[in-house]
């Protein structure tokens, strides 16, 4: 995947995305189960909106992306608020060289991204081994439902003053998997004219059985799985699922 057009219009393009909504989901697990956390690492950060919020309210930050280009936007966010917020490059397959961390973090269905079991899998086992004891792993990620009858064939459109797109969603090759065409057009004020992007970009889910084997396979304790931002079980047409799990 190329994020190297895609990170400079991100947050433009995520301008309404439920970033406070994750907030809140993590107060609460944290108020519930533990409270006294401290530590955060903020996995797939990408442009570091969540880390700059964590950083506000208090926690002790760590930013991971696998985006040079990302990562460079979060930290010069982060430095015009006068924030010291440390970003670092790597893999959430296999992280390494950090200190234990109370809570984790991976927003947005970023674990989506991942193309293969063995990932998701070897993602689980990484997370597990960075936690201290009693510390949480909180995820979300497309449902089955959502992948098969809101993605698979569906198109989106925006259109903007400075930007629009066309967004094509495509069955993938892999089963709950979708591939997103898009095309940006951006308003370049030198030229007068609009430049071109393409981007693809694939995602993956899995049954939340076959997520909660894996979690129970590297060692996690589940204490919740709930659909959309709510505190209820996931239905049948839940599009996001919500995972708390601890590392006892």
């Amino acid at each position: 995947m190329n994020y190297k057009h895609f990170s400079l219009l991100y947050d433009q393009l995520m301008d309404e995305a439920p970033y406070d909504q994750w907030m809140e989901f993590l107060t609460t697990q944290v108020n519930n189960h533990f409270p006294e956390a401290k530590k955060v690492l903020d996995l797939a950060c990408g442009t570091g909106e969540m880390s700059i919020r964590l950083f506000e309210r208090g926690f002790d930050v760590v930013g991971v992306d696998l985006s040079e280009e990302m990562l460079s936007i979060a930290y010069q966010k982060a430095v015009d608020k006068g924030y010291r917020i440390p970003f670092f490059r790597q893999n959430m397959t296999e992280l390494t060289e950090f200190s234990y961390f109370d809570i984790v973090i991976i927003f947005c269905d970023s674990l989506n991204y991942l193309q293969t079991e063995q990932d998701v899998a070897n993602t689980f086992t990484s997370v597990f081994q960075c936690l201290n004891h009693g510390g949480l792993l909180l995820f979300d990620v497309h449902s089955p439902y959502k992948m098969e009858n809101v993605y698979a064939g569906a198109t989106f459109a925006y259109n903007g003053d400075d930007i629009s797109y066309i967004w094509n969603s495509y069955a993938g090759e892999y089963p709950l998997s979708v591939e997103h065409e898009l095309t940006f057009f951006v308003f370049d004020e030198q030229s007068g004219k609009y430049d071109r992007y393409d981007e693809l970009h694939k995602q993956r889910t899995y049954p939340k059985s076959q997520y909660e084997n894996w979690l129970k396979a590297a060692g996690f304790q589940i204490l919740s799985i709930t659909g959309d931002f709510t505190n209820e079980p996931v239905s049948e047409t839940t599009e996001r699922i919500f995972f708390t799990v601890k590392k006892p």
